[in-house]
C-alpha cells in the first residue's frame, strides 16, 4: 500500500531523561501508526519516533490492537480533550523484540499487552496500593495524554511497535488468541473490576445492561464467578447470542411488564450502556442491597429518582479499568476459564468502515486490528 508518511520528532528537551540516563546513545526509533488530524478528518498513514528502550523498558512489537468505542468518541473529539495528532489505541497485544538492561520481567519473543495507561507517578497512594488507574498526580494514559513529564505526547496501538516500562506490560497467558486477548485490556478490565468488587459469588443474579463490546465481556465473565446472569436488552434479536455467551435469562428492557417482573431479583446490575437510557427501572431491578455499576460513559445528564434507593438500602456506583495488578489478575482468570472477546478481525485499511459500523453497533463484539497489514 502506496502511504504518504509525515514525520513528527518530538522535542528532546522535553523528554524525561531521566529515564534514559543509563542508554549511552540515546536515540530514536521510527514507527510507522495511522492518526486522525482533527475531529472531522480521516485516520491516515503516520509516521513518528518512539524512544529507545531505556534501562528498564520493554519494545514490542504490535501484532494486534483492538478498538474501543472510546477510541472514536476521542478521535472524534466528543470528549472535549482530544489532541491532535492522534494515533489511538489501548488494547495492544504484541510480542516482545528487545528490553533494557535492567528488565527483569519479561525477554524477546513473551506475548504481551498494554493497556489504558503506559506509567503513572508511582508514589501517591493509589499507585503504591496498586490502584495506578487513580493516580493523583499523573497517569500517562496510552494516548491523547503526555508522558510523566507531562508535555511528550503519548501515541497509541494503531502502530507497529511500542515502548513501556516493564512495569506497566501485561503477560498473555498461552490459552488465550492474541487477536481475542487483545480487548480485554480495556473490555476484559472495565468488567471484571466492578463484578469482583462488589463481590459475584456462586449462586448470585447478575444483570447485564447491553450486549455489545462492554456487556458480551460482563456476561461471560460474571458466568464464570458462579452467577446467573440475565441480559438487558432493547433489541429481541440478541438473545440467542446472550444464551450462547452464557446468559441464562433475557429480558427487553423495552416491555414494561418484563420490567416489572423481575424486580428486587438481582445482586449486581452492571450497565454498559453509554447512550441516554432510564436508569431507575435498573434500581427496582436491585435486591435489598444490591448495586448498580455503571461503567458505560454517556455525556448526557441523567434523572435519579432516590427513592428506589432509599427504600430498599440499594447503591448506585461507577467503575473505571482496574490496576495494573488486577489486570493481570483478570488476563489470568480468562486465561484459565478460556474467555477471549469474541472479535472480528480486519486490515488497517478497514479503519474508518469500522469506526462507523461500531457507532451503528454493527460489530459481534470487537474489532480488532491485524497490525501486520499496516
Amino acid at each position: 500500500m502506496r502511504a504518504a508518511w509525515r514525520i513528527i520528532l518530538p522535542d528532546v528537551s522535553a523528554l524525561d531523561l531521566e529515564r534514559f540516563r543509563e542508554v549511552e546513545d540515546y536515540r530514536m526509533i521510527a514507527t510507522r501508526g495511522y492518526a486522525t488530524n482533527g475531529p472531522k478528518a480521516k485516520l491516515e498513514p503516520f509516521s513518528f519516533t518512539r524512544r529507545e528502550p531505556g534501562a528498564h523498558d520493554v519494545l514490542l512489537e504490535i501484532d494486534f490492537c483492538g478498538i474501543c468505542h472510546s477510541d472514536i468518541h476521542q478521535a472524534r473529539g466528543e470528549w472535549g480533550n482530544s489532541a491532535y495528532p492522534m494515533v489511538p489505541g489501548h488494547e495492544i497485544v504484541g510480542h516482545v523484540t528487545r528490553v533494557g538492561p535492567r528488565v527483569t520481567k519479561f525477554k524477546a519473543g513473551d506475548v504481551v499487552g498494554v493497556g489504558c495507561f503506559v506509567d503513572s507517578c508511582r508514589t501517591c497512594s493509589p499507585c503504591r496500593e496498586g490502584e495506578e488507574q487513580f493516580c493523583e498526580k499523573h497517569l500517562a494514559f496510552t494516548y491523547n495524554s503526555t508522558e510523566m513529564d507531562e508535555k511528550t505526547p503519548t501515541y497509541g496501538g494503531y502502530s507497529n511497535q511500542i515502548v513501556v516500562d516493564e512495569n506497566y506490560v501485561l503477560r498473555i497467558p498461552s490459552s488465550l488468541p492474541p487477536a481475542g486477548a487483545a480487548p480485554l485490556l480495556c473490555a476484559g478490565i472495565t468488567t471484571y473490576s466492578p463484578l469482583k468488587r462488589f463481590g459475584v459469588k456462586p449462586g448470585d443474579r447478575v444483570g447485564v445492561v447491553g450486549l455489545g463490546g462492554l456487556g458480551h465481556m460482563g456476561v461471560k465473565i460474571a458466568r464464570a464467578m458462579g452467577a446467573e446472569v440475565t441480559v438487558f436488552s432493547t433489541s429481541p434479536r440478541k438473545q440467542e447470542d446472550a444464551k450462547r455467551l452464557g446468559a441464562t435469562n433475557f429480558v427487553v428492557s423495552k416491555d414494561p411488564e418484563a420490567m416489572k417482573s423481575v424486580a428486587g431479583r438481582f445482586n449486581v446490575i452492571l450497565d454498559t450502556v453509554s447512550g441516554a437510557h432510564d436508569m431507575n427501572a435498573y434500581l427496582n431491578a436491585l435486591r435489598r442491597d444490591g448495586t448498580l455499576v455503571v461503567v458505560g460513559v454517556s455525556v448526557e445528564p441523567a434523572p435519579i429518582l432516590t427513592f428506589p434507593m432509599i427504600i430498599g438500602r440499594r447503591r448506585m456506583a461507577g467503575s473505571i479499568i482496574g490496576g495494573i495488578r488486577e489486570t493481570q489478575e483478570m488476563l489470568d482468570f480468562c486465561g484459565k476459564n478460556n474467555i477471549p472477546s469474541d472479535v472480528e478481525v480486519i486490515a488497517i485499511k478497514d479503519l474508518e468502515k469500522a469506526y462507523d459500523r461500531t457507532v451503528k453497533g454493527d460489530v459481534r463484539y470487537r474489532f480488532v486490528i491485524d497490525m501486520t497489514t499496516l
